[in-house]
């Protein structure tokens, strides 16, 4: 997948990088019928960001972006087409993420999400946003920390531009 975007506010080497743990995740553009977007809203962080998550051992992308949507948006989807990868350096975390987002419809009816008990403690709520919305909405969000604004604000921008 093409890589769209480093983000590396701390100005971590690439030798650096390499031997922080790898994290592998995925990302998804979702839209309904409507052309409604799927956001995720952090309400104790102050942010939005995008479904999506880890890649779990044995899992292939797409079912992990399967699994993440029904999981976060309650929502079956189909994969459309790539958008593309990036790479964040966290140096606060030791750690390389490399996140592939995909552009994505809703199958079926809107379910209700099924958020763990990590994200129910950061006030996770699922939106559906006007494209433009979904844009404003990460462009103005003011997260209270540095992982949601340095790190998952700026990567789910690229993703949705």
């Amino acid at each position: 997948m093409k890589l769209i975007k480093l983000i590396n506010p701390e100005e971590v080497s690439k030798e650096e990088a390499n031997s922080y743990r790898m994290r592998k995740a995925v990302r998804a553009v979702v839209m309904d019928n409507e052309g409604m977007v799927a956001l995720l809203y952090v309400s104790k962080k102050n942010y939005y960001k995008l479904p999506g998550g880890g890649v779990e051992e044995g899992e292939d992308e797409i079912s992990a972006l399967q699994r993440e949507c029904q999981e976060e948006i309650g929502c079956d989807v189909d994969i459309i087409e790539e958008i593309g990868s990036v790479v964040e350096y966290r140096k606060i975390f030791n750690l390389k993420q490399v996140s592939f987002c995909y552009l994505a419809k809703v199958k079926g009816e809107k379910g209700e999400p099924d958020f763990t008990d990590k994200e129910k403690e950061n006030g996770f709520q699922a939106m559906w946003l006007t494209y433009d919305e979904a844009v404003n909405a990460l462009l103005e969000s003011k997260a209270t920390d540095v992982e949601g604004r340095d790190y998952i604000v700026p990567r789910d921008v690229t993703f949705l531009n």
